[in-house]
């Protein structure tokens, strides 16, 4: 009978038998991982059924025309991040229908091609 013949690796013993990590490994945190490049705090905001439904419309859309799959958050942190950097005055605002006119007037300008 034949003697089987050993078989060589291409590593020594002192790669095989040494740690491959560094210390203990870290535990994870439950739910999904923060994608968020900036500090940030969950709050909760009371909307309209109408305005739910037109998010969720919204993400719908985005998703079936680009397949990117935007978040109601998303889509807020957006808007509000838009109407911060357009510089609209909304100091004169009493009332959130005056917000709403507001915006909405600085939106038609740009509908239509005016700036300031």
């Amino acid at each position: 009978m034949a003697r089987a013949r050993k078989k060589r690796t291409s590593k020594t013993t002192q790669d095989i038998f040494s740690p491959t990590r560094s210390g203990a490994p870290q535990r994870r945190k439950p739910g999904r991982p923060p994608i968020h490049d900036e500090a940030w705090t969950k709050v909760t905001v009371v909307l309209f059924n109408r305005q739910i439904v037109f998010l969720d419309r919204l993400a719908a859309n985005i998703r079936a025309q680009s397949g990117a799959a935007i978040s109601r958050a998303q889509l807020i942190r957006a808007l509000l991040d838009a109407v911060a950097e357009a510089d609209i005055d909304l100091t004169a605002a009493t009332s959130e229908a005056d917000l709403k006119a507001t915006v909405l007037a600085r939106l038609g300008r740009y509908r239509l091609g005016i700036t300031q």
